[in-house]
């Protein structure tokens, strides 16, 4: 019996596993998702730009901001991030913390003003504008024991000879990025509107190696422990667009509407490595590789809208609010039958809302400033501490032409990892996860 049992388990092992990586629902989110990655100053107050233009990182949010550059300028930006991920698996902490060093952020932005003789259009602006949407390295562990072995009950209804689960472990390393590529022109009318339309082009990155170990034994001084590596590379090109307004009701007030389109993604999929190794009593008796399987398909994000609100103290400081809203529910796979996939979408997740808070205030050359965030988690049964939340905290100073900016980012959130897909007998690892980022920008003005 014993041996028919482990010549079963060495057939269905790989089915059983075959979600240790991403998922194409979970891919979907991901790519959705576009992070506070850009100027010192945009980062310093936490990305709270709608409303106030005059930023390169401002056009992503709202591309009339092109309009309020009273001079054309060009700015670049280095972060370094520091990301610690904290996982608790059936009460077992472990913490791993990574260092990671982008050049983040990289544009300029053209200026003509008094275009025509008489003309009510001014400070026509062209802006092309780079950055780090999304940054997908990371690396964390998870160790534990659940007490209880997944593979003997998947065949159920074959006895399950090695019944007693000694311990899981699980280590996921992730790489890659998603860059972003925007084409801005925007223009003022008279003294009080600023409108804007930007074209943005992505190309992304994904690539995840998962390694799972189990070590079980039949309580008879037998043991059967299984490992299995996986790599996925995802990879391809998206497209979308941007429009906005800004108006100025009065000198002190300022108000931003903006809408982000869908992002349409052309992607493929590499199952590049597939292995498992299967030890009986220490001696190896498995030893399995898949080779290479490719797949090609789309992806719509949902859209987004953005309101703002900023307050201009005359020359002294501001204070800046941004609301925005994006339905995670409209995610869309295609070109493949994505219906399970596309179902799950409507079913588990919702509409999000993100604010953005910032604020700045001027010494002379001097600036300070300080930002808060908060994000919904896009899953409608998520706990309140998977919301993304974090502050952040700058500085700059501006001389001949010159200015340096710096800012400091720390958010925090939660969130499941379950590598044992199809068992439900095994809870998913709870990962806490605690990113400081320090941001650096040079900006030249002609």
């Amino acid at each position: 019996m014993k041996k028919l049992y482990l010549t079963v388990t060495l057939l269905c092992f790989g089915y059983f596993l075959n979600a240790q990586t991403l998922g194409y629902n979970d891919v979907g989110v991901l790519f959705s998702k576009e992070n506070i990655n850009g100027t010192a100053r945009y980062n310093a107050m936490s990305g709270a730009f709608g409303a106030l233009g005059g930023d390169l990182s401002a056009m992503e949010i709202n591309p009339a901001g092109a309009a309020v550059f009273l001079k054309s300028e060009f700015a670049v930006s280095l972060n370094i991030r520091n990301t610690k991920t904290t996982s608790d698996f059936y009460g077992n902490s472990l913490a791993t913390e990574n260092e990671y060093t982008n050049l983040s952020q990289a544009g300029g932005v053209f200026v003509f003003r008094d275009y025509g003789n008489n003309s009510a259009w001014s400070n026509i602006a062209l802006g092309f504008n780079y950055n780090i949407a999304n940054d997908f390295e990371n690396l964390w562990i998870a160790e534990g024991n659940s007490g209880y072995a997944p593979l003997t009950d998947f065949y159920d209804p074959i006895p399950a000879v090695y019944g007693n689960a000694e311990n899981q472990y699980f280590e996921n390393l992730t790489d890659g990025k998603n860059n972003k590529y925007s084409f801005t022109i925007a223009a003022q009318h008279n003294d009080n509107l600023y409108l804007g339309a930007s074209i943005n082009t992505y190309d992304v990155e994904y690539s995840q190696r998962t390694l799972t170990e189990e070590y079980n034994n039949d309580g008879n001084n037998n043991t059967l422990d299984v490992s299995s590596r996986q790599e996925l590379l995802t990879y391809g090109n998206g497209v979308s667009f941007n429009f906005g307004v800004i108006s100025k009701p009065s000198e002190n007030l300022r108000l931003g509407l903006a809408y982000q389109s869908p992002v349409w993604y052309t992607l493929s999929e590499d199952f590049l490595e597939y292995d498992e190794n299967v030890y009986n009593n220490d001696v190896l008796i498995s030893n399995e590789y898949s080779g290479l399987n490719s797949f090609d398909y789309k992806l719509r994000t949902p859209s987004k809208f953005t309101g703002s609100f900023a307050y201009i103290f005359s020359t002294n400081g501001l204070v800046s609010v941004d609301y925005s809203l994006k339905n995670y529910s409209n995610i869309e796979l295609s070109n493949a039958n994505f219906s399970t996939e596309n179902q799950a979408f409507k079913n588990d997740l919702e509409n999000v809302g993100e604010l953005r808070i910032g604020t700045e205030w001027r010494f002379d050359n001097l600036s300070v400033r300080g930002g808060y965030h908060f994000e919904n988690s896009p899953y409608k049964n998520s706990l309140s501490s998977d919301n993304l939340e974090g502050f952040s905290l700058g500085a700059g100073y501006k001389f001949r032409g010159v200015k340096l900016d710096f800012a400091y980012q720390k958010t925090t959130k939660t969130a499941p990892y379950n590598f044992y897909p199809q068992s439900n007998d095994v809870n998913s690892a709870e990962l806490d996860i605690d990113t400081s980022k320090f941001t650096a920008t040079l900006v030249l003005n002609i």
